[in-house]
This record gives structure tokens, C-alpha cells and sequence, in this order.
């Protein structure tokens, strides 16, 4: 289990569990998190996933692939700690992370 802190826009913000393995969109899902559409259902053919990852905690995540690029290319609110939560398994490495909601989804 790892621990995933949400921060919506509005500055509000909810600290979660979460099982080793599933993506931070699941999690997000599963702990009743708004603000995450995915439209696609986590197939990385869509950017409504779309969160900010405090800088911290960058390094620790696997790189973005060139699908996920190409994904976070569609969204106008792009950001250089943009990611695809979809794409960003939990593990014990990351217990902690803060992840920012954007104020919309694309």
C-alpha cells in the first residue's frame, strides 16, 4: 500500500491508500477523487488523466513514453510536470507523492 495525496485545484486536498501495482487514475477512482475523467479508461489514447506531479517527486517516475507525450500534447494547460495518471503505477517508492488536479480535464 502507498499513500497518494490529492490537491484539487481549489487548494483542498485528500491523502488516500492505495494498492502496490494499480495506476494513481484507479486509485483516484477507487477513493472517490474527482476531477479525473478518463475518458478512455486508462489506455493512454486520451489526456483526460491529466495531473501535475510535484516536482519532488519527478525523478522517482518512470519516464513519460512518446505515447503519453503525444497524449499530454492535446492539452492546452500542459505543464513540464504534466503526466498521464493512467501511466504512473503505485509502489512503496512513491508512498507520499502529492499530485496537483488541474482545474479542467481536456
Amino acid at each position: 500500500m502507498a499513500t497518494i495525496k490529492f490537491v484539487q485545484f481549489d487548494g483542498t486536498e485528500e491523502a488516500v491508500e492505495a494498492e502496490n501495482g494499480t495506476s494513481l487514475m484507479n486509485a483516484a477512482f477507487d477513493n472517490g477523487i474527482a476531477g479525473i475523467d478518463a475518458d478512455c479508461g486508462g489506455e493512454c489514447s486520451c489526456a483526460t488523466c491529466h495531473v501535475l506531479v510535484d516536482e519532488a517527486w519527478l525523478s522517482k517516475l518512470a519516464p513519460i513514453t512518446e505515447q503519453e507525450d503525444s497524449m499530454l500534447d492535446l492539452n492546452p494547460d500542459r505543464a513540464t510536470n504534466s503526466r498521464l495518471s493512467c501511466q504512473i503505477p503505485v509502489s512503496d517508492e512513491i508512498s507520499g507523492i502529492v499530485i496537483q488536479m488541474p482545474e479542467f480535464q481536456y
